[in-house]
């Protein structure tokens, strides 16, 4: 089974796509923060992470870099509200970049994408 980990700080986010993302293929890890993140990936085998830019502490630019720096082939989608970070390059290291919406077909569907 595939394990995605959500890193979100808006709780009403975090269970939304815990709900909308778990299937039979996927196992849904969700925290608030970069930190919380890292620590995840420390202790677990994640697959994919689902990560928003606009984090308490560590944002999520910085955290994708650390993320990154653990593991090269680590899948990442930046699902965020701003669109404007699109140009930032840090954000170019990500495998996607998803502006939020209340329709989470987008993301779903790449994150099918990724993990075939």
């Amino acid at each position: 089974m595939k394990k995605i980990l959500i890193v979100e700080d808006e709780e009403n986010l975090r269970i939304l796509y815990k709900q909308e993302i778990s299937e039979p293929n996927y196992d849904v890890i969700t925290v608030e923060s970069g930190e919380e993140a890292l620590t995840v990936l420390n202790d677990e085998k994640i697959d994919l992470v689902v990560l928003d830019i606009r984090l308490t502490g560590m944002n999520g630019l910085e955290t994708l870099e650390e993320m990154l720096l653990k593991n090269r082939d680590l899948k990442v989608i930046i699902n965020t509200a701003f669109a404007n970070y699109k140009d930032d390059f840090s954000s170019w290291l990500a495998d996607a970049y998803i502006v939020k919406s209340s329709d989470v077909s987008e993301l779903k569907s790449k994150i099918n994408e990724l993990l075939a």
